[in-house]
């Protein structure tokens, strides 16, 4: 499904704010503002279209709610490979997500009775929730990709050391959802993280939001032989970002590495020089405000 932005701008949540602090969901899973009890939810309007042969419009309109317990399915549908084939405890660590209502969102469609999940993300500090089973099996994962040594002491001391200066950042959408939600989407993650460092109601709930590093697990297309050779089309990239937003955080990243996927293969003749793989990358939280920028600036002008 193509989509397209719409004629209808994002409804407008208060005249002299653009963003609000939210309290834990209400019976609805609206999010409300925590100095008013008037709706403040997050919304954005695109219109759809299935393929060449559909007369007329689908609109969408896709709002950003707190995470909740219905969401489970959702959420771990989309989390389906993030640890490419590798059985581990993928329920736990989705609970994990949506135990945390505070700094995360999920996508929607708005009132849509099937309760779809259409993109979610949050961030999770790696010392709070180092003994839980499926924290144990992303660190054990991530270090048997890692074959760098001098990356791999990284790796360890993020589990380690710096593990409560860590945030795992996670997010998984569809395929076709609008690029124009992830700005906000991202924005809503770094605001929520910065507001619950002064409001949380514990010290160490609120220290657990300091982050210095956030940790990233993506997928990308890597030309194979990690080189264009003369094979090769010379307008082929070395590297195929299946989120835009990947490339930026890829850029601005203090290290990253590669590792081959067996889960996702490429299967299409666009892609037969391509290899499906896994891309690790730690990005300071200095240069999240970097990030933020530089989203906006490609999604405005895609």
């Amino acid at each position: 499904m193509a989509l397209i932005t719409s004629a209808r701008k994002p409804k407008q949540q208060n005249n002299n704010s653009t963003a609000h602090r939210k309290t834990p969901p209400n019976s609805t899973g609206i999010r409300t503002d925590k100095h008013d009890t008037t709706e403040s939810k997050r919304k954005e309007s695109y219109s759809s279209s299935e393929d060449e042969d559909f007369e007329g419009v689908v609109q969408a309109d896709f709002a950003f709610f707190d995470p909740k317990p219905d969401d489970f399915h959702g959420v771990k549908v989309l989390l389906q490979t993030y640890l490419d084939n590798k059985e581990w405890d993928l329920s736990s660590f989705v609970d994990l997500i949506l135990q945390q209502t505070t700094v995360g969102t999920v996508i929607k469609l708005e009132e849509d009775e099937d309760n779809g999940i259409y993109g979610f993300i949050s961030a999770l500090n790696l010392h709070i929730y180092k003994d839980s089973k499926c924290m144990m099996e992303v660190k054990q994962f991530l270090s048997e990709m890692c074959h760098d040594n001098g990356i791999k002491d990284k790796l360890k001391s993020y589990f380690g050391e710096r593990a409560a200066d860590v945030g795992l950042l996670v997010s998984q959408y569809v395929v076709n959802l609008p690029p124009q939600l992830l700005p906000p989407l991202y924005d809503g993650l770094f605001d929520e993280i910065s507001w619950a460092t002064e409001d949380e109601p514990t010290e160490e709930l609120r220290k657990s939001f300091c982050f210095k590093y956030y940790l990233l697990i993506s997928k990308v297309y890597k030309l194979k032989g990690g080189q264009k050779t003369k094979a090769f089309s010379s307008n082929e990239e070395d590297v195929i970002y299946l989120k835009p937003e990947d490339e930026i955080f890829h850029n601005l990243s203090a290290w990253s590495f590669y590792f081959p996927l067996r889960s996702q293969q490429v299967t299409t003749n666009e892609l037969k020089n391509y290899q499906s793989m896994g891309l690790v990358m730690a990005v300071e939280a200095t240069r999240v405000s970097s990030f933020r920028q530089h989203l906006h600036s490609l999604i405005d002008e895609s």
